[in-house]
């Protein structure tokens, strides 16, 4: 990450990221103090904002084109939670004075690698020096039809509880990275740690269950954790069922290796999965969207009157869970 950085802050937007604001009509080509957004007639404007810092979100020396892509996904993940298409977004960067121009044009590359796979623009932004590790900033923009974005409030007793892909991938591919998980073989370790790097945000599900849905959020903080916020802004309770919550093979051979246990996988966050409700007569539409966009969608429990989060084992009773999910404070 080091390196002698001779590029004025200028010179560093011109080279590296003036490119990365050619699609996006009101960005001015980043001349101006201000972007333009003008959403389609009968739709609003969805904003989602997070931030990275090295050494606590991502390895100080994970790949700088890894760490944009991962920046700019956790952020439509949270569109796609929403049920939004993405549209732009604005970038913010504060880097050590010693960061190389190498490793900013490598993170610039990774931008225009995930702008073309997911149609997104750079609108806008600011850089900085400091002393401290590197923080990156962005803020993603995007659109939904006007009261038809998904929330976390709608949730109904007797709802459905769904979730996409696989659950705790990340966590165990965060020790991966680390140098953990000698038991897990090499790919099971690799295939781990690429579903951390690289989170895959799902727009195109979230698109669709705009009209299915009941109340959704991305999970980022941990299944237990998320879906704990999700009954308390919906008012409600939920009992999953830990043998039906989706597990990748190499998620299923760590807690068979006695690396990981189900309690670590639901708790772990970095998934950047879909957590839905949805009433039971959709259940034949919930599989049918999912078999349409190839995306396993997986049914795991059901919202109940009262608070909190039950999640039970094969026997009905309630797991001891050391933690809920992943606490930023």
């Amino acid at each position: 990450m080091t390196g002698a950085r001779r590029t004025g802050e200028f010179d560093l937007i011109e080279r590296f990221f003036k490119p990365l604001s050619r699609a996006a009509p009101g960005a001015f080509a980043l001349g101006n103090d201000g972007a333009l957004l003008t959403p389609p007639e009968g739709e609003s404007v969805v904003v989602t904002k997070d931030l990275m810092v090295a050494g606590v979100h991502y390895p100080e020396n994970e790949e700088p084109s890894t760490v944009a892509r991962r920046l700019l996904r956790v952020n439509l993940s949270d569109l796609a939670a929403m049920g939004a298409n993405a549209t732009a977004y604005a970038l913010g960067l504060a880097l050590p004075e010693d960061v190389a121009d190498a490793w900013v044009e490598a993170f610039a590359a990774g931008l225009a690698q995930d702008q073309e796979a997911f149609g997104v623009a750079l609108i806008g932004g600011d850089t900085v020096a400091t002393k401290g590790p590197a923080v990156l900033s962005l803020t993603a923009f995007g659109t939904v039809a006007d009261d038809a974005c998904l929330n976390r409030a709608g949730a109904g007793v007797g709802d459905d509880i769904y979730v996409s892909g696989s659950i705790g991938d990340a966590a165990l591919g965060l020790r991966a990275v680390r140098g953990a998980l000698a038991a897990l073989a090499p790919e099971d370790r690799a295939a781990l740690a690429e579903r951390f790097r690289l989170p895959e945000p799902r727009l195109a599900l979230g698109a669709v269950l705009v009209d299915v849905a009941t109340c959704a959020i991305d999970i980022s903080d941990g299944l237990v954790a998320d879906l704990g916020h999700l009954c308390t802004e919906s008012g409600v309770a939920a009992r999953i069922a830990a043998d039906a919550v989706p597990l990748s093979e190499p998620a299923q051979r760590a807690i068979a290796a006695g690396v990981a246990a189900i309690g670590d996988l639901v708790t772990g966050g970095d998934d950047y999965e879909l957590l839905f409700c949805a009433a039971p007569p959709a259940r034949g539409t919930v599989d049918a969207l999912g078999q349409r966009l190839g995306l396993a969608v997986t049914r795991i429990g059901t919202i109940e009157r009262g608070e909190g989060v039950t999640i039970a084992d094969a026997d009905g009773r309630p797991l001891t869970l050391g933690r809920t999910g992943y606490a930023h404070f």
